[in-house]
């Protein structure tokens, strides 16, 4: 038996993590530890379903259908990398409005944002004592818009119309899915805002008024049913500006 035969025949016992490193050790390894016999076991056992695939390219080697199958099943379950964008280089810009007039306008930088305890992307921005009179504000149209500092870039989140609910205000609008970047790739996303405000009393000329304290904003995975993290919010963000 040839010294080849004996290498072919250890071969047949080797993991693929240590065929693969021997294959680098020369040419001749190469073309002995790439054959077809070799790795047509491994790649049917580990991934049978995507061995078919050498029927659609019989060109296809099965060492290399194999290590394409390995690299996409590690990066199935990888975790996203960090977004390179960062919640203090955006300014989240809000306006309210009531007919032709713009009743209310807020610019809250992203650095004096207040993350959700949970850490997921919905945010709370306080209103600086605006009251409304009841009877003039029943439907309004809300935007929100974040922006890139500097202005080097804008996107709009939010823009409709609604009428005032019982309890608080809540607009919401779906968003374009992004066609990358993290799990929003195969999930509805959808952005919100809720409008929070005391109940009316007689204003100084015999009108009812009543006070927005509070809007939040947010977005939600559709399908999940809930809000989606701040790294999943920033590069949902990073993609369009």
């Amino acid at each position: 038996m040839s010294p080849w035969q004996v290498f072919d025949l250890v071969s047949h016992h080797l993991d693929p993590k240590t065929l693969a490193i021997a294959s680098c050790v020369c040419k001749s390894w190469f073309c002995c530890i790439s054959s077809d016999h070799i790795w047509q076991p491994i790649c049917t056992t580990h991934y049978p379903s995507l061995s078919n695939l050498k029927l659609t390219n019989p060109a296809l080697p099965y060492y290399r259908l194999y290590a394409m199958a390995s690299a996409a099943a590690k990066r199935r379950f990888e975790s996203p990398s960090k977004p390179s964008l960062a919640l203090h280089e955006l300014i989240f810009t809000v306006n309210i409005i009531n007919g032709n007039n713009v009743v209310l306008c807020l610019q809250k930088p992203g650095n004096e944002l207040v993350v959700d305890c949970n850490g997921v992307f919905k945010f709370d921005i306080d209103v600086p004592d605006y009251e409304f009179e009841d009877a003039a504000f029943e439907s309004v149209r809300v935007t929100w818009s974040v922006v890139l500092k500097g202005w080097k870039g804008v996107f709009n989140m939010l823009e409709c119309q609604g009428k005032r609910g019982i309890v608080d205000w809540w607009f919401w609008a779906e968003l374009p899915l992004p066609g990358c970047c993290s799990s929003l790739v195969d999930s509805g996303v959808v952005a919100d805002m809720r409008l929070e405000f005391t109940d009316s009393k007689r204003g100084r000329n015999n009108f009812d008024v009543g006070r927005i304290n509070k809007v939040t904003v947010g977005m939600l995975s559709s399908a999940k049913l809930r809000y989606v993290g701040v790294d999943d919010g920033l590069r949902y963000l990073q993609h369009f500006l």
